[in-house]
């Protein structure tokens, strides 16, 4: 299999990935993507992008939407599937887990997100723009690409 990743990738996650899959026998090559962070080159109508945690996905979803959104329009347009892959940690293996999250931004401000509201919106996302929301720890990352762009869709749908 050989991956491509978008050069736009964060450098220190681009190498700890890159690792991952390198040492999984996983062929890779660094080249800008019109949309996500990983796809195969066996199949460009599958894309993954990669969330390095619910704090960052909510960071797109709520101050984002725009950007994050129109993301999403252009890869429904172009025919293009995405699956975000959140590297949360174990605590969220699915969809599901997140209505309980407690984001630790409402220490600070209660104001912030709770998991509910984030539920919520990621449910209509899903819904909306054909989304897949996959869940995975951070030593898991490239087995996860592997198995979820090698279109292995019996291991983790994480959507019931």
């Amino acid at each position: 299999m050989v991956i491509q990743i978008d050069s736009r990738e964060h450098k220190w996650e681009l190498a700890r990935i890159q690792r991952q899959l390198t040492a999984a026998g996983c062929k890779t090559i660094i080249s800008k993507l019109y949309v996500g962070d990983y796809q195969s080159l066996d199949n460009p109508r599958l894309v993954i992008d990669r969330k390095k945690d619910l704090l960052e996905l909510c960071g797109n979803v709520c101050q984002q939407h725009e950007r994050f959104q129109k993301e999403l329009r252009r890869a429904m347009d172009a025919g293009i599937e995405i699956i975000i892959l959140c590297e949360h940690g174990e605590e969220i293996k699915r969809l599901e887990d997140v209505y309980f999250w407690d984001n630790p931004r409402r220490k600070e401000s209660p104001k912030a997100t709770t998991g509910k509201s984030l539920y919520k919106s990621l449910m209509t996302i899903r819904n909306r723009y054909n989304v897949r929301f996959e869940f995975c720890s951070k030593d898991r990352t490239g087995e996860r690409i592997m198995e979820l762009l090698g279109n292995d869709k019996e291991k983790g749908q994480g959507m019931d």
